[in-house]
């Protein structure tokens, strides 16, 4: 049985053009000055048959008409310069901006998508698909579409001269041109399985990328620079090979066409001379049939661009088909009251169904209260505060604030109520200021300011050269460890968050650093719920509460003091500490 499901690459490019759909109005103007194009070659073709009439008649024509004769040439290479111009134009336009909007429907996908996708995934190749996929689908998308608006009309307006001309040789001539379709059908597929190859080996370079600059001082710090550019040179030749698969491919199918074309010209060179055809019909036969050999190139090879784009279309369709693991409700609300109360109720969690993270936690924690996390790493500390603004569900059990399921709750207003202060500090390619105001970007620059004081970096900005108002660099080159973090708890201070979250927030630091930013922690924590995670039992000592986690589970918990009491994993993590 004959299955009516049209290829998977027809498939991805129908689903491509989808895109296009709001942009049709400039798609009609393209095929309109298209049929401009293409009927401008008719009227080149009959005022070249005019032409040479007039030349190689022996009677003596009137001057004027001469001249009429000789204006029809450039009257209609005007027109078709001007359907040229502007069925490129629009046609371009709407490349770009199909890829416009599938880069920003991508981007802001990737943005939608779970913490647990990014677990999965590599920067480089989200990178790649978003970035260089997209470009590859510009080009291919421009180029499919300029052929489909230009070339018919172009073919149509040949034939159709060919036709009136002489019926029965034009149907000769047009025998030959279906088999153009053979070198499409052979080298098709592998344009496509080579072009996919080569996208995925461009995002290793990508990623490369990505890793070394990152981490440059690693690799210098370990003499690692011969490696990676070994490691770099080896993706880029494997890019290199899969493209020149593609490129041998395409330039395979234009000589056989170019083949095909001379055989259908001297099939007319034959009947010509047999028939005794009249010079000025031969001469425009002959370039009506040429003529014609460009729109069925670009037609045949319609096939290969998109088996090429759709390599590329299917990268991006398939970040754009991850499902989003963290939704909303329908029915969600705003998060309007203040936290009172913070539940696990028999809370778990897996990044892959065979291995928990978390099994059966529960505590409850009370408005204004200091928890404390600790554990050997692995333990399943950083999943657990993960957990409170959802950047991941549990995969079983629930979070409750106030009674009511985390999950009635619209994410962003749950996400308000919290401030994240993290090891890895976090801070953007712009102004001191900017960064501190990240979560409020209307904030007044007293308010900023007064974070900072707050936050102890009042003082190192204002020594910097342009205070708040200084480039900080990527990831914050240019600061110290404590100065990035002094300024992420700054940022926090700003939002005003009646949850803080802190995640060893000072376990980088060297001793100054560390002194200063737990005071400015000491200034953030107060009379809020703090969730502290610690890797410095010291920090933690005053907590009101302090959970141990073992394996992913609560082993004990109590204060300070009732810990070291109870002789259990806390004291021996303890002293294990303090040993040292």
């Amino acid at each position: 049985m004959v299955s009516n499901t049209p290829p998977a690459e027809w498939q991805t490019y129908r689903r491509l053009l989808h895109y296009a759909r709001p942009y049709s109005v400039r798609i009609a103007l393209g095929l309109f000055f298209g049929m401009i194009f293409g009927g401008s070659y008719l009227g080149i073709l009959l005022s070249l048959k005019k032409n040479l009439a007039a030349m190689f008649d022996t009677s003596t024509l009137p001057l004027g008409i001469i001249l009429s004769i000789a204006a029809l040439l450039p009257v209609c290479t005007v027109f078709m310069g001007i359907g040229n111009f502007f069925s490129k134009y629009f046609v371009e336009w709407v490349g770009n901006r199909v890829v416009m909007d599938l880069r920003t429907q991508t981007f802001a996908h990737i943005h939608d998508l779970s913490l647990l996708y990014f677990t999965r995934s590599r920067t480089g190749e989200l990178i790649s698909r978003t970035a260089n996929d997209s470009a590859l689908v510009e080009r291919a998308v421009s180029t499919v579409l300029g052929d489909l608006v230009r070339e018919p009309f172009v073919l149509a307006s040949a034939v159709g001269y060919l036709l009136w001309l002489d019926w029965r040789l034009c149907l000769v001539s047009l025998v030959v041109f279906p088999l153009c379709i053979i070198p499409v059908a052979i080298f098709g597929r592998r344009v496509r399985k080579a072009s996919r190859e080569g996208q995925q080996k461009l995002a290793d370079i990508v990623t490369i990328l990505q890793e070394t600059i990152t981490g440059v001082r690693v690799v210098k710090a370990f003499g690692m620079e011969d490696y990676e550019k070994a490691r770099f040179n080896s993706r880029s030749r494997s890019v290199f090979s899969r493209l020149m698969r593609v490129t041998k491919a395409k330039a395979a199918v234009e000589p056989v066409i170019v083949v095909i074309s001379s055989i259908g010209l001297s099939a007319v060179l034959v009947y010509a001379r047999i028939v005794h055809m009249p010079m000025e019909e031969f001469f425009t036969f002959a370039a009506a049939l040429m003529m014609m050999y460009q729109p069925v190139k670009n037609l045949s090879k319609l096939h290969l661009n998109i088996q090429h784009s759709s390599a590329a279309a299917d990268r991006i369709f398939e970040v754009l088909d991850t499902e989003i693991s963290v939704v909303e409700a329908p029915d969600a609300v705003p998060f309007q009251e203040r936290i009172e109360t913070v539940r696990f109720d028999h809370v778990s969690f897996s990044y892959e169904e065979a291995s928990p993270v978390l099994s059966d936690i529960s505590f409850s924690v009370k408005a204004g209260e200091c928890v404390a996390f600790v554990g050997s790493s692995g333990s399943g500390k950083t999943t657990l505060v993960g957990l409170l603004p959802r950047f991941f569900d549990p995969t079983g059990g629930q979070i409750l604030f106030n009674s009511e399921p985390a999950q009635k709750f619209t994410l962003a207003s749950l996400r308000a109520q919290m401030g994240i202060v993290t090891q890895e500090t976090i801070l953007f390619n712009d102004t001191v200021a900017n960064n501190i105001a990240y979560g409020d970007r209307n904030a007044s620059r007293e308010a900023i300011e007064q974070a900072a004081r707050k936050a102890h970096a009042h003082d190192f900005i204002m020594e910097m050269p342009e205070g708040y108002e200084t480039m900080i660099g990527e990831r914050g080159v240019r600061l110290s460890g404590g100065q990035c973090q002094r300024l992420a708890i700054a940022r926090a201070m700003l939002r005003n968050p009646p949850v803080l979250i802190l995640d060893e927030a000072t376990s980088a630091l060297d001793t100054e650093s560390e002194r200063q930013v737990q005071a400015a922690l000491d200034e953030l924590m107060t009379s809020r719920t703090v969730f502290a995670i610690a890797h410095r039992l010291s920090t933690i000592a005053h907590a009101d509460r302090i959970i141990v986690l073992d394996k992913g589970r609560i082993a004990e918990q109590g204060t300070h003091e009732d810990l070291i009491a109870r002789d259990g994993l806390y004291k021996y993590l303890y002293d294990l500490q303090f040993s040292r």
